[in-house]
């Protein structure tokens, strides 16, 4: 094991650098565009123009609105630094729906997934300007400048929630190792689409959130996104902190092997933004990050709704928003997206606060 990590520390080492031009890949003023996939942490209308459209999807090129009940952070990075965004993310959405599908009556199916929607929506772009060499296979002629162009990817909040891992409603047979490996299934599409740089988000500490945490004042027997929850908040909380930390686990690991010694994506550069850690640090120090003027807790949150989700009001009247670490039961507030925005720019900076590094310079 000694003998393996001396040969691979030189590796570590080299990772924040550029071999063509001796720079690192990590800084701002190299890119120009942010191209995002996820679930509703990112996703500003897309899964609301389904709905309204029968189930239908975007055609490509189609610019959708922001949302308008909250910027989320990718809005913000752009906002903050110019950067041209574009957002294929889809409120409820898993990594595959051949792990954890989960139905939707309003688009009339599953929610759809960065697997099988989200990035085949990206691609079309790609390969509509595809060349094909003598066997009919697809030369990539990506529409973007693949070293000023970074791809993230925020999913798991609904692989791992209700209707999936927790209550044991994955497909059968499926394991956490799946989820984690989906994840590398989509940074190989993106990766074969030209994309060479791409930052991957871990987990949040869903055991924190209201929906799933064990706290008697602040959690709840039954939201609008899980009507029929059980009683056993303990028993909820512990799973979901023992898939969450799991699943980072297993991403802490894999992901310099798939790079550095799988050699599964030459020529890229892989960030992990560890978003355990900056959730977890709000959690633990909210007067470091939130507006405290208003004494709440960090486990409270401002937007309340009955569990058919017809009736909602919000805490002092949408007066104090700054004071709240959660939007509602599952979801960051607009000062939490705007602290996660600030450490994302941090990190396309390539500043290692939350961010680990690895590249195959090859």
């Amino acid at each position: 094991m000694i003998r393996f990590l001396l040969v691979l520390a030189p590796v570590l080492i080299r990772a924040q650098i550029c071999p063509a031009t001796g720079l690192s890949p990590w800084a701002l003023n190299r890119f120009h565009r942010l191209i995002t996939f996820g679930d509703s942490y990112t996703d500003e209308s897309r899964l609301q123009y389904m709905i309204d459209h029968n189930g239908t999807a975007p055609p490509p090129d189609t610019v959708l609105p922001e949302s308008t009940l909250l910027r989320n952070w990718a809005r913000h990075v752009a906002t903050d630094t110019g950067l041209d965004l574009q957002n294929y993310a889809v409120s409820g959405a898993v990594c595959s729906n051949h792990i954890t599908p989960r139905p939707f009556p309003l688009i009339h199916g599953d929610f759809p997934s960065v697997l099988e929607h989200e990035i085949p929506a990206y691609a079309y772009v790609a390969e509509r300007d595809a060349k094909y060499d003598e066997s009919g296979q697809p030369i990539y002629e990506p529409p973007f400048d693949s070293t000023s162009t970074v791809f993230s990817l925020m999913v798991g909040t609904n692989d791992l929630g209700n209707i999936a891992f927790l209550t044991d409603s994955q497909v059968a047979g499926k394991v956490l190792r799946d989820y984690t490996q989906c994840l590398f299934d989509a940074l190989d599409r993106l990766y074969a689409s030209g994309a060479r740089q791409l930052l991957l988000f871990n987990t949040v500490p869903l055991h924190l959130a209201p929906q799933y945490a064990n706290d008697t004042l602040d959690s709840r027997d039954a939201t609008r996104y899980w009507p029929e929850k059980p009683s056993n908040r303990t028993a909820i909380a512990i799973k979901m902190l023992q898939q969450t930390t799991s699943v980072n686990e297993i991403l802490r690991y894999q992901t310099p092997y798939e790079v550095l010694v799988a050699r599964r994506y030459p020529g890229a550069h892989v960030a992990i933004f560890d978003l355990w850690e900056l959730i977890s640090d709000i959690y633990a120090d909210p007067a470091g990050y939130l507006d405290r003027s208003i004494l709440t807790k960090a486990s409270d949150y401002e937007h309340h709704c009955d569990v058919a989700g017809e009736h909602c009001a919000y805490e002092y009247d949408h007066e104090h928003p700054d004071s709240f670490m959660w939007w509602d039961e599952l979801h960051p507030s607009g000062r939490v997206h705007r602290v996660i925005a600030r450490e994302v720019v941090q990190a396309l900076e390539g500043r290692f606060r939350y961010a680990s590094y690895w590249s195959d310079g090859s």
